[in-house]
């Protein structure tokens, strides 16, 4: 629907394309196309918060490796750049008939089985602790500020007139969506990288798996009933043929998400929810936002370059050394 009402054709919703555009509109890259303060990004967080607070699950906690989560924040956003898109639009591009996300898809599900593998050989990056000094409320008054400068536009934020970050739906309307669904996953917890990780350990019997399913048909549902289907692999709104690296970008994707306990979207939603581990991750992935740009790393529709490929290999380097360095002896 968000497409519908203006934003790119199979990008209604996108964690890492949103970033992307905010990091623009705030100076963080010079990429004129990519340049707005997406509301449905703040509405994500605050929606969080608003339902984190209504039903007494705040609680300010983190205090865990900061440093490996904030660079994994920065590949979290250079995996989905060279793929175009993050976990949710690569799943809304297939529910549309994009059949280019094969690739994407098969490195996320492998990414997630590689995480769990490395979960039961000991990994863990470290548990978060609760803090009594509010530390969790930095991110989502940083959100508030954003807010702020949506409504009341300073005049250092920058904006499109051309490309994506041009094409938006009415602020109020994404804002209200991005709210809406920002209180939705909280109270039920969705995460695309958890559904999968829960289907692959309990099978049917998972509830996410189960709300994952939902999510599936209704996309397909929709793509349908409003004209947005259409099958095949040529011809389709922001997306690539270069199957390798765009497997290889949602396996980088996958693995993170299943180490650090949730995709870019889980981790805006638990930033909502105090906890600093994932705020830390979100200014890593605002950071990527900015590099994948400046640095010519993301993907584009004639395929993926030198720097974005050499990007995801330094990624899951650096997530191959801290499964060795953060595991811990079993027996």
């Amino acid at each position: 629907m968000l497409v519908l009402w203006g934003n790119p054709q199979n990008s209604g919703i996108c964690v890492s394309c949103f970033l992307e555009n905010s990091a623009g509109a705030l100076g963080l890259h010079d990429n004129p196309r990519m340049q707005y303060l997406r509301p449905e990004l703040v509405g994500f967080v605050l929606g969080a918060v608003v339902a984190a607070f209504l039903g007494r699950e705040f609680k300010s906690r983190g205090g865990s490796a900061p440093l490996p989560r904030l660079f994994a924040g920065i590949f979290l956003i250079v995996g989905c750049a060279v793929f175009i898109g993050c976990p949710i639009k690569m799943f809304f591009r297939f529910m549309a008939g994009d059949l280019t996300t094969l690739s994407g898809i098969a490195g996320l599900v492998i990414g997630v089985w590689l995480g769990l593998k490395g979960l039961a050989a000991g990994v863990h990056i470290g548990g978060s602790k609760q803090k009594p000094d509010g530390a969790g409320i930095w991110v989502p008054l940083g959100f508030l500020l954003l807010l702020a400068f949506i409504l009341w536009p300073p005049g250092f934020i920058l904006q499109s007139t051309r490309g994506s970050a041009a094409q938006s739906a009415p602020v109020l309307i994404a804002l209200a969506v991005g709210l809406f669904l920002g209180v939705l996953a909280q109270r039920s917890r969705f995460c695309v990288t958890g559904s999968i990780r829960d289907g692959l350990l309990m099978g049917y019997r998972a509830p996410l798996f189960w709300g994952f399913l939902i999510f599936l048909v209704s996309g397909l549902v929709t793509s349908l009933a409003t004209g947005q289907f259409h099958l095949g692999f040529y011809g389709q709104p922001g997306a690539h043929l270069d199957m390798l690296w765009g497997f290889l970008g949602m396996l980088l994707v996958g693995l993170i998400s299943v180490l650090l306990g949730g995709c870019p979207f889980r981790q805006l939603i638990k930033s909502g929810e105090g906890d600093a581990d994932a705020g830390l991750i979100v200014i890593g992935m605002f950071i990527g936002a900015g590099l994948v740009q400046s640095w010519q790393i993301a993907g584009t529709t004639a395929g993926v370059g030198l720097y974005g490929k050499v990007a995801v290999m330094v990624g899951l380097i650096f997530v191959l050394g801290n499964m060795l360095f953060y595991r811990e002896r079993i027996g």
